[in-house]
C-alpha cells in the first residue's frame, strides 16, 4: 500500500507544472483570477479579482455584486479558448501562479485593463499602469468605490463580538467613508465591524451622527 501511495504522489508531481515550464489548454474560469487550464488549477499571476460575494458601491451611492460580475466578464471573454501558460510558482492552496496568454494578449493585463481585476501590489508591479487607465476611465469595478479584494476576505475571516444590548447599529469604515448601518437595512447582515480599522458599535443614531457617521442609503 505505502508502495501504491508513493506512486500515486510521484504521477501527480509529474502531471503539475513546475516553475517556468509551459503548458497550455482549454480555459474554464471560477472567478475573475482562478481557472482551469486543461486539468491544471490556474491562480493568474499580478492580479486580484473581486470574490465571487463580493459588492462594491456605485458612484451614486448605489451597491452591486461586482464579484459575480467579474466572473461573468472573464468567463465571457476567455472561457472555452485556449490559453498557453507559464508557470511561476505554487500559491499555499496549491494552485500553480502562473503568466498566461491568449492570441498573444497578456490575460492579468487585459483583465485589469478592463477594469475586471486589480494590480495586485504584494507580488507585482507590471499592471499599475493598467490599473491607472481603468480607474482613470472609470471601467467595471472603478465605476465608483471599491475594496480591495484582500481587505474583504480579511474583514470576512474577522468574527466581532455580538453587540451588548440596544447598540446595535454597525459604524463601518470604508472608501466611502464612514457609514452606519441599522439592523432592517438592506445591507446590514453582511456589513462586519473590525474595531482595528476605527469601526465600532452605536447605541442611537444622533451618537453615530454626533461622532461623524452617515447614514447607509440602503
Amino acid at each position: 500500500m505505502l508502495r501504491f501511495r508513493s506512486l500515486v504522489v510521484f504521477v501527480m508531481l509529474v502531471a503539475l507544472p513546475a516553475a517556468s515550464q509551459e503548458f497550455s489548454g482549454p480555459m474554464r474560469f471560477s472567478d475573475a483570477d482562478t481557472l482551469k487550464v486543461g486539468q491544471v488549477t490556474v491562480r493568474l499571476f499580478g492580479i486580484d479579482a473581486p470574490e465571487s460575494d463580493q459588492n462594491c458601491e456605485r458612484s451614486n451611492g448605489e451597491h452591486w455584486a461586482c464579484g459575480q460580475w467579474a466572473t461573468h466578464e472573464a468567463r465571457t471573454r476567455f472561457d472555452g479558448r485556449t490559453a498557453r501558460c507559464t508557470a511561476l510558482d505554487r500559491d499555499l492552496y496549491g494552485r500553480v501562479v502562473a503568466r498566461c496568454h491568449h492570441d498573444g494578449q497578456d490575460m492579468s493585463e487585459a483583465l485589469v485593463r478592463a477594469g475586471i481585476a486589480i494590480a495586485f501590489r504584494r507580488y507585482s508591479m507590471d499592471y499599475i499602469g493598467a490599473e491607472k487607465e481603468a480607474a482613470i476611465a472609470s471601467r467595471g469595478i472603478w465605476e465608483g468605490t471599491l475594496q480591495t479584494p484582500s481587505s474583504f476576505r480579511a474583514a470576512k475571516q474577522y468574527s466581532p463580538a455580538e453587540p451588548q444590548g440596544a447598540c446595535n447599529i454597525k459604524g463601518n469604515v470604508s472608501s466611502s467613508g464612514r457609514i452606519y448601518h441599522l439592523p432592517e437595512q438592506k445591507y446590514y447582515g453582511e456589513t462586519r465591524i473590525t474595531e482595528s480599522r476605527g469601526e465600532r458599535w452605536f447605541c442611537s443614531e444622533q451618537e453615530a451622527i454626533s461622532a461623524g457617521w452617515r447614514r447607509a442609503k440602503q
